[in-house]
């Protein structure tokens, strides 16, 4: 199949995964978001029969979703795939479908992985500080605190000048007032994925691209160089 675009490491295929999927070669990461299901507008249908074909192009997928959409069964006979960890995103405004429940303002980021998780290109989330130095000081290990994590010994004071780990819950707006696709996602939390879990010089894919947001995290962050990008759309509109 010839490419709807193909230049500068970007190769974007027009049409329905299902059918690209298999002329592809291997690459080393997966970050997507497919249609959840809950809208009225015409593409929102959930997919299906797409996840087999992941297990042979790469070891490890980030993907959207809402609890609804994993609920019905999403990513349900997936064989050999383990489920690592998720990431809340959480917006500045929200859906509103019904007015008797809790506005929801938050979207998930699943991250599942095939193989030996020490085999895998992970590098570890971090942030910056908001503030000053925090201190941190303990005069021992509560009972609770042993239960949890097991003995490793006495706190120890100490002061943080800079990065730490990554919090799971995200803060970030929206792309609501300037996306090119109706569920176009912040170019921030695509690339929390995207810098966690593939190498330099790697290739990521997307299978369902809309506005091609995977790729724009990585060229405005610059936190991943000389990347290759393989995106899928089925809209030409979005492509």
């Amino acid at each position: 199949m010839k490419p709807y675009y193909d230049e500068d490491g970007i190769t974007l295929y027009c049409g329905d995964c299902r059918d690209i999927l298999p002329l592809l070669e291997p690459v080393d990461l997966i970050v997507t978001d497919p249609a959840y299901g809950e809208t009225s507008l015409a593409w929102d249908v959930p997919p299906t029969d797409w996840l087999p074909e992941l297990s042979r192009l790469a070891p490890q997928l980030w993907s959207f979703a809402s609890m609804r959409m994993v609920l019905a069964g999403a990513f349900r006979d997936w064989p050999g795939w383990t489920f690592a960890q998720d990431v809340v995103w959480e917006k500045h405004s929200g859906s509103s479908f019904v007015a008797d429940r809790f506005k929801r303002v938050h979207e998930h980021l699943l991250h599942f992985y095939s193989g030996t998780w020490g085999d895998l290109y992970n590098v570890p989330p971090t942030t910056m500080l908001y503030g000053p130095a925090a201190h941190v000081r303990s005069n021992g290990r509560t009972p609770n605190d042993t239960a949890h994590t097991g003995d490793i010994g006495p706190r120890r004071s100490y002061e943080s000048f800079g990065e730490r780990l990554q919090r799971s819950v995200v803060y970030c707006r929206s792309e609501k007032g300037r996306a090119i696709h109706e569920t176009q996602k912040p170019v921030y939390v695509t690339g929390l994925a995207v810098t966690n879990s593939c190498p330099p010089d790697g290739v990521v894919l997307d299978p369902f691209a809309g506005s091609c947001t995977t790729l724009i995290a990585a060229r405005e962050l610059q936190r991943v160089t000389n990347t290759e990008w393989v995106p899928v759309e089925r809209e030409r509109r979005a492509a």
